[in-house]
């Protein structure tokens, strides 16, 4: 039996599988609604800008079932700024990309468990999850559902990819305290802001 996959932060030498990984959910599926796959230097580039700057970033490592005692990059996750205005800076938005082969076995849940504790011990407040497709994308809507988000709104027709149109669900998830309370200062990844 496969042990449970390992979560760690990211490092530069998993782009190259982070970067496949995303290229399946923007070539078959509506996760994004990205059109054309990212290069690994551009993918790089977005995650080392986020890890430098203090966001959370993690892979799930986990047993190559085909290769005993390799490992394998299962999954990864990241945390960003929700947007640039500076009074959304205790809410960030996430993203969870499972790759093909090791979806339904609890690598999202443990990527999400990771995320939501980085983000809590960083301050923030709310976390928030675009969730593309809805109504297709039930994986990811039941993940967010069992982790405690709620969707709080959804824009209706507001993407348009593989010759249809898309609605876009925002599940939100109060942490640390969320609007129960006052900020304990400033949210702040790497330390400072």
């Amino acid at each position: 039996m496969p042990r449970q996959p390992t979560i760690r932060p990211y490092s530069d030498d998993d782009t190259d599988a982070i970067t496949a990984i995303y290229a399946d959910a923007v070539l078959h599926t509506t996760a994004t609604y990205e059109e054309t796959p990212p290069s690994s230097a551009d993918m790089h580039q977005r995650l080392s800008a986020l890890r430098d700057a203090g966001f959370p970033c993690f892979v799930a490592e986990a047993e190559d079932e085909s290769k005993k005692n390799q490992r394998v990059i299962a999954g990864y996750a990241y945390a960003g700024p929700f947007r640039p205005r500076p009074a959304y800076r205790f809410t960030v938005e996430h993203s969870v990309y499972v790759a093909p082969g090791q979806r339904e076995r609890g690598v999202g849940r443990l990527l999400m468990e990771a995320l939501i504790g980085a983000c809590e011990r960083l301050g923030f407040r709310q976390m928030v999850g675009v969730v593309g497709e809805p109504q297709a994308n039930r994986a990811s809507m039941a993940l967010h559902e069992r982790m405690g988000f709620r969707e709080a709104g959804r824009l209706e027709g507001s993407g348009y990819k593989f010759g249809r149109w898309l609605d876009t669900a925002f599940m939100q998830r109060a942490i640390g305290g969320g609007a129960e309370r006052s900020p304990d200062g400033e949210a702040m990844p790497g330390g400072s802001r």
